[in-house]
């Protein structure tokens, strides 16, 4: 028995419900609970980047589950400056290194005002294509309506006092000799190169010199120029040590999650907000990043992203929303050869929802079925389809090319019994399924299996054996091929079960599929030897 469950039983209405019992004790107007999510706009946005949204959009599905209003600001960093040019984007960016991302132009043509346009515009395609809700800010835009500037002032006003804290938590001392503000230099359009000198307070204008800064790696050199820029024009941008703070009271902000890599700056803001503000700064997570197979973080920079985009060219929008909600904690490892796991993932929930497939922890069984509505957006279908496995479909589209292809694999899955009509769901799996063929099936690695000598014994006699099997000699292949399977687990002492097992897993990653025999004549013999010599 399971007690003192919380909303859906899930870490995302724990997280919920810590937020409204957190606002209560504040004593805060609980009539909008706001969620944020901050979104880069220097390159191509990935999975992770996504992750901060989906997940704030998550929380926000709950406090409205527990009967609270929520909206997601899905907030657009476009103020901030191109530190370095993305892997494979234009030498010509050169030229723009450190100014901001709304100031330049287009990398991919016209289709978008600017840089940092198109790179939010992919982002929020994403969140579009997977159903997330959301209120999207420009930071640009939020600093040209002038509702930052009380905040800016106050901060700048306290400039001194903020420079000893951030060198007192943190250790950077750089606040000591400069303001918390990145003027965008007059002359030269760059951020960061004109150091903020002087606040004055009456004129609401800040003092600079554009003598240079070092960006990562690289001296970024300053075009000399002094002047003024005006807070209430939008002539720069807070510093990320204190800007967070203030879009947080500005936009009435009561959660945001974040990754571990801005622990620092979310910690100094947060300080921000209560000491310098005067506003109870959102309650936090932090979620470890994502990292690529090979142990590396995913740079927008490096190159080594995985996009929204990709993704739903092979995978469907719950598979993403799956990899998002199923946990927070803990490093992940991500790559697009997840997808086919991802998309099994999700049947098995639906599987266990609609109960064909038993589960008897209740309290698995609990957080099974939650996930399974946040996927769904709470507001999960209600027909049952069967499924089919990715792998499957994908092994069948790789027998076919052309116009027809889809129809001729749904008649052969038909043929295997494992559809009957067809529905928009089995025909867009099926055109995932033959992008990933044609994409990636033909360099993909086998699967991580581990065959004792005995299974690799029986893998061996039954290749041999299948190797002298002529189609046209035979008027019902099929079953004796069915039959040999049984026939080779039984000389070796093995389990029929458990080879049927094995040969599915080899085959379709699967612990179960269609009659094999049937299945090896469709693959064609020749092919489902090349799959299990494999593992031999």
């Amino acid at each position: 028995m399971i007690e003192n469950i919380i909303g859906k039983g899930t870490w995302i209405d724990k997280v919920a419900n810590t937020l409204i019992l957190r606002e209560k004790k504040l004593n805060r107007d609980l009539d909008i609970i706001r969620v944020e999510s901050g979104l880069g706009a220097s390159g191509i946005p990935h999975i992770g980047s996504m992750g901060d949204a989906v997940r704030a959009y998550g929380i926000g599905l709950s406090l409205k589950y527990q009967g609270y209003n929520s909206e997601l600001i899905a907030y657009s960093d476009d103020m901030d400056g191109l530190r370095k040019i993305p892997s494979g984007f234009p030498s010509w960016l050169q030229d723009h290194i450190a100014k901001p991302v709304s100031n330049i132009p287009d990398p991919f043509g016209d289709c978008h005002s600017s840089y940092g346009s198109h790179m939010s515009s992919l982002l929020l395609d994403g969140l579009d294509k997977t159903g997330i809700k959301y209120i999207f800010k420009s930071a640009r835009e939020v600093y040209k309506s002038g509702i930052l500037i009380d905040a800016i002032d106050q901060i700048l006003t306290k400039s001194e006092y903020l420079g000893q804290k951030i060198s007192e938590f943190v250790g950077q001392d750089k606040f000591l000799n400069i303001l918390p503000y990145f003027p965008i230099c007059k002359e030269c359009g760059k951020l960061y190169v004109a150091h903020a000198k002087e606040y004055l307070t009456s004129e609401k204008k800040v003092l600079y010199e554009c003598s240079g800064s070092k960006i990562g790696n690289r001296e970024i050199k300053g075009c000399g120029y002094k002047g003024e820029a005006n807070i209430e024009k939008a002539e720069g941008k807070l510093a990320w040590k204190v800007e967070f703070a203030a879009r947080w009271k500005i936009l009435d902000i009561r959660f945001e999650a974040y990754g571990k890599d801005i622990m620092d700056s979310v910690k100094i803001n947060d300080w921000v907000c209560e000491e310098v503000l005067k506003f109870p700064h959102p309650l936090h997570i932090k979620y470890e990043m994502f990292l690529d197979k090979g142990g590396k973080k995913i740079s927008k920079s490096a190159g080594n992203v995985l996009t929204p985009q990709m993704w739903l060219k092979y995978g469907t929008p719950q598979s993403i929303l799956l990899l998002l909600f199923k946990r927070i904690t803990g490093t992940r490892h991500i790559g697009i050869d997840d997808i086919p796991s991802l998309m099994d993932e999700y049947d098995l929930y639906e599987d266990v929802y609609f109960g064909k497939i038993k589960e008897n922890n209740q309290s698995k069984l609990v957080k099974l079925q939650g996930i399974y509505e946040y996927i769904n957006h709470l507001n999960p279908p209600t027909n049952y389809y069967h499924h089919v496995p990715y792998r499957l479909i994908a092994q069948q589209t790789s027998l076919f090319e052309g116009k027809e292809r889809i129809d001729k694999v749904f008649e052969r899955l038909k043929k295997y019994g494992l559809v009957r009509e067809k529905t928009k769901y089995i025909l867009k799996k099926i055109e995932l399924a033959s992008n990933w063929t044609d994409d990636i099936l033909v360099n993909e690695e086998k699967y991580d299996l581990t065959l004792d000598k005995k299974y690799k014994e029986a893998l061996t006699e039954l290749v041999s054996h299948l190797k002298t099997y002529k189609e046209q000699e035979y008027d019902n292949l099929s079953n004796y091929i069915q039959t040999l399977i049984y026939e080779t687990s039984k000389k070796y002492e093995i389990q029929p079960k458990d080879f049927f097992r094995l040969l599915y897993k080899i085959l379709i990653n699967s612990d179960r599929g269609p009659k094999l025999g049937n299945y090896l004549v469709d693959l064609g013999i020749n092919r489902a030897c090349e799959i299990i010599e494999k593992y031999l």
